[in-house]
């Protein structure tokens, strides 16, 4: 397995690892603290990721650029991972103190000041995580392990300490010592990597990206956790609950896809920067491809049979999930393929203006639709505020990356798979009729055997998608003779 092949599996299956292991607790607490009580969560949460976004910026892809570009060079790496550590760690402290202020100044922040504190923690942690020098190093397989330890130890403890409704504060609090045991490792373990020296401190060829950069993903954030916090303020916990409820399985199905995205940039970076332009379009649409080709299925499957799967993750209690959830899910198209267009396409061509550009324009419709729409429609109107926006900034990264390397949509390849998957809809909406009174769990369980016998077909023997194809020689290579 080559270098890159490694990384995207490691990265892929990390990305999977942070969104199922939620998925093992979802189901058991959203049924024990009640939606009541999860908003809150998410709500506290969402706020604390706004400050944890600000002390970050950009470290996490100039960080990772960075160590990248100069970890086979000790001295220059030092360098490197100094200057970066010093400026996240003064924006960390700058982000703690405001984090302090907002607590004990505004009322709806006061009454959970406990879970803020618990939050400040998580806010800490994040700066000794150093996640953007492992993923630098390619030190993926570390990762991976790392956290799936950790997460096995989150799991157990939720279920032996959260067992009643009143738990929700001892919740938030292991889900922070979840991240805070990660930190711990990592910057343990980075001592045998990499020495911090204070003389080697060069701030200069940093600063403007890291800003830059930490600019974009504030103002992106707008289009999803802000969406959160908008809705907590603006309506009640129990909104906040249908519309974090309703997100849960799109993270899950975007994670496969944002983690070889994650792996992959290094490498195109290193393409735009040997010249080899055609092999950097050329992935580029290998990657279009393999969105579409696993996203549109899921995206029927899902809104299809949306009652169900909400049943099944969250129990009863959550039906105003249903719609949000099914207006959520076409996101896992939209946020897929534009993290192609920016995270594999323009930040390797470093277009960091452009990209903040089309990133303020999607976070001013986010904050103008928000105001317009949540007060009234709640959940279902974040659901639409976020669906507007993302796609505003993919329609304007689109654009931005046709003029920058006259690379344009795929439409051939979104096409044949979107009319040729049309036939599935209406399989699984015959199907629900026919089973309406059959356990949703069985139910479920017939529409994903359905669709996995359709696309394997479609894809194989109508499409002969070549990356289908090549992928299964590859496993057949392997079988026992």
């Amino acid at each position: 397995m080559s270098k890159l092949s490694s990384n995207i599996f490691y990265s892929s299956f990390l990305a999977i690892a942070n969104y199922i292991f939620p998925l093992l607790v979802f189901p058991y607490i959203s049924r024990v603290l009640g939606v009541t009580n999860i908003g809150i969560c998410n709500f506290i949460d969402s706020i604390i990721h706004y400050f944890i976004l600000f002390s970050m910026m950009g470290i996490t892809i100039i960080g990772t650029r960075e160590i990248s570009s100069h970890r086979n060079n000790i001295p220059e790496l030092e360098k490197r991972f100094s200057s970066l550590l010093v400026l996240n760690g003064s924006t960390t402290i700058i982000a703690l103190i405001a984090l302090c202020i907002c607590t004990f100044s505004i009322g709806e922040l006061r009454t959970h000041k406990w879970m803020m504190l618990y939050g400040s923690i998580k806010l800490i942690s994040n700066f000794f995580l150093i996640e953007w020098f492992y993923r630098g190093m390619e030190q993926f397989r570390f990762i991976t392990i790392r956290t799936i330890i950790v997460k096995c130890l989150f799991v157990i403890s939720v279920y032996i300490f959260v067992t009643k409704e009143s738990d929700f504060i001892t919740y938030y609090l292991l889900s922070v010592l979840m991240v805070t045991g990660n930190a711990v490792i990592n910057i343990l373990y980075s001592s045998k990597l990499v020495k911090f020296k204070i003389k080697s401190i060069s701030l200069s060829l940093i600063l403007r990206p890291f800003f830059i950069l930490g600019i974009y993903m504030l103002v992106t954030s707008m289009c999803t956790t802000f969406n959160i916090a908008y809705l907590g303020f603006a309506t009640n916990n129990t909104q906040v609950g249908y519309y974090t409820t309703a997100t849960k399985l799109y993270t899950i199905l975007l994670a496969l896809f944002t983690g070889a995205t994650t792996a992959i940039m290094p490498h195109m970076s290193k393409l735009i920067a040997s010249g080899k332009h055609d092999e950097f379009t050329d992935l580029l649409l290998k990657a279009s491809n393999i969105l579409f080709s696993f996203s549109i299925p899921l995206i029927i499957l899902s809104i299809c049979y949306a009652p169900q799967i909400v049943l099944l993750i969250s129990g009863q209690g959550y039906e105003g999930a249903i719609i949000p959830m099914q207006i959520v899910m076409p996101l896992m198209l939209i946020i897929g393929y534009e993290q192609i267009v920016v995270i594999q396409g323009l930040m390797p061509l470093s277009k960091d203006q452009a990209i903040m550009r089309n990133a303020i324009v999607g976070a001013c419709i986010s904050l103008s639709l928000n105001l317009c729409l949540v007060s009234t429609l709640q959940s279902i109107g974040s659901a639409i505020t976020w669906l507007c926006s993302e796609l505003a900034i993919l329609i304007l990264s689109q654009f931005s990356i046709n003029k920058s390397a006259n690379i344009s949509f795929p439409w051939n390849d979104f096409c044949r798979q979107l009319f040729g998957h049309i036939p599935l809809a209406a399989i699984l909406i015959i199907t629900t009729y026919f089973l309406k009174e059959t356990s949703y769990w069985i139910n479920l369980l017939i529409a994903g055997m359905l669709t996995m016998i359709y696309v394997g077909f479609i894809q194989i023997y109508v499409f002969k998608n070549p990356l289908i194809i090549s992928h299964l020689m590859f496993l057949k290579a392997f079988k026992p003779k």
